[in-house]
């Protein structure tokens, strides 16, 4: 068995004050695979002490002192790749041939360089200098569907800006946060830049969102969740970074290629076996053309191969986690009860696994904007077909919903799709399956959260803006903010 048995703080591998076991479930085989040692919030008390003190150095530290840090940081955790690969699919099921979940973090980390290389921390306006700086101690606090990717976005952009960090991996891929601290010990990040406390939410998390010395909370993860972070947080005043969950609808225009939309729709809705808040859970095919559409669903769906995630082969894995098992259960359960059209998938195992937290790729027809298939976010490989009348129909289906995190529109005519694009209320929308670019922002809408992560955009989340008066010829030499 695995065993991680520190925290990692002020550049040191240390045991917490108090020390709780967790045990770590593989997926895939029900069974222990790992031991992880748990801190309290006296750990994260000791944490933000550290970064407290580190803060005073390496926020006053140049661009090139920082892009320098990056670039060892990015060669570091590229040497364990396939270490990050395989503890990934033994915490949480992910199958080793989904590259991007560890190809991902070190391109985000190249954004972000070459981000703060460009960015402008002081610019003109008027005659007054206005300044970015960094706004201090971050928590950071990580959900487990991209157990690396997230925590380094959050990460990257913290230390691009200049802050230090405490950060708290969820329970479910605690392992993976504690080999990423190993990469940050190995390529020489300052003692107290990065702190690493594994822990309970409502211990760590809660005590860092609390703190008086935290002056940011970056979270991710379930609407429910941030909404608790947003206030333990108000008592301090400290900014917020939320990303939320997301039940986002693809919108298929009539004149679209429907194979294509099925298809892809499927391919995104499925990919981390549907544990993605940007998956297209809600397909809008127009009532006369569902007939049509669900044999490219199907037959999409079918082609995925489930197994082992330590398996080439497989392109789909568990679920996470016993709990979550049944929460997509107790969904496809709702879908039958309240009289949707199963057309693949279901409540049965998938055919030859007699072990581990599988889900079929089950797709409903026939689903009505009430259903619970259709409001809740499911996280697991279901999609729910809707049926629209109208493009005025299909918007207001679309925009009925509590969250606004992702949006998609297939269709030929680019006017018209763009019209549709525009009034999706939602944080990204892809047209015909675009891919998205980690230089553009990311966040949602409404109960989707609050602020953006991802290039300059992410990076001025974690600045302060201080506006300077009375140095009137040394602000003509900068550039002007408003053009």
């Amino acid at each position: 068995m695995q065993k991680y048995p520190h925290l990692y703080i002020d550049g040191r591998w240390t045991e917490p004050i108090e020390a709780y076991e967790h045990e770590l479930v593989d997926p895939t085989r029900e069974e222990v695979f790992a031991q992880v040692t748990l801190g309290t919030s006296a750990d994260a008390d000791r944490a933000v002490a550290a970064a407290r003190r580190a803060f005073e150095s390496f926020s006053t530290t140049s661009v090139d002192d920082r892009i320098a840090l990056i670039d060892r940081i990015i060669d570091v955790y590229e040497s364990y790749a396939d270490d990050f690969s395989e503890l990934i699919a033994r915490e949480v099921g992910i199958p080793v041939g989904s590259h991007a979940q560890v190809t991902g973090p070190a391109q985000h980390m190249r954004v972000a360089r070459d981000t703060l290389r460009e960015y402008a921390f002081e610019a003109r306006v008027g005659g007054a200098i206005v300044r970015r700086e960094p706004i201090g101690v971050c928590a950071l606090i990580s959900p487990w569907n991209w157990p690396v990717q997230t925590g380094v976005i959050k990460l990257i952009y913290a230390l691009a800006a200049g802050c230090t960090v405490v950060a708290k991996p969820s329970l479910n891929s605690a392992a993976s946060g504690a080999l990423l601290a190993q990469v940050l010990h190995e390529a020489e990040v300052p003692p107290g830049v990065v702190n690493l406390v594994n822990g309970r939410g409502r211990d760590v998390g809660d005590a860092l969102t609390r703190h008086p010395d935290v002056d940011m909370v970056s979270f991710t993860g379930s609407t429910g969740a941030g909404k608790v972070v947003g206030a333990a947080a108000a008592d301090t005043v400290k900014r917020l970074c939320l990303e939320l969950g997301g039940k986002s609808a693809n919108i298929v225009l009539p004149d679209a290629d429907l194979e294509q939309a099925a298809r892809w729709n499927i391919q995104r809705c499925f990919f981390n076996t549907g544990q993605s808040c940007h998956a297209p859970s809600r397909m809008l095919v127009h009532e006369d053309q569902m007939e049509q559409a669900v044999p490219f669903l199907v037959d999409e769906a079918r082609r995925y191969q489930l197994g082992d995630p330590l398996d080439i082969a497989t392109t789909m894995g568990p679920v996470v986690s016993a709990a979550q098992y049944k929460s997509i259960r107790g969904h496809i359960q709702s879908g039958l009860d309240e009289g949707a059209k199963l057309v693949t998938g279901g409540l049965d195992r998938p055919e030859g696994l007699t072990q581990g937290y599988f889900v079929q790729p089950t797709v409903f027809t026939g689903v009505t904007p009430d259903m619970t298939i259709a409001k809740e976010e499911v996280f697991g490989p279901v999609l729910a077909v809707l049926p629209y009348r109208d493009e005025a129909e299909a918007l207001r289906i679309a925009n009925d919903s509590i969250y606004g995190l992702g949006g998609y529109v297939f269709g030929r005519d680019r006017a018209k799709a763009q019209r549709v694009a525009n009034a999706l209320r939602a944080g990204r929308i892809s047209f015909n399956g675009a891919p998205t670019d980690s230089y553009t922002p990311m966040g949602g809408y409404k109960q989707s959260g609050i602020g953006r992560s991802m290039g300059r955009f992410g990076l001025e989340e974690y600045l302060e803006v201080k506006s300077v008066y009375g140095f009137e010829d040394e602000a003509q030499a900068l550039p002007t903010l408003f053009g």
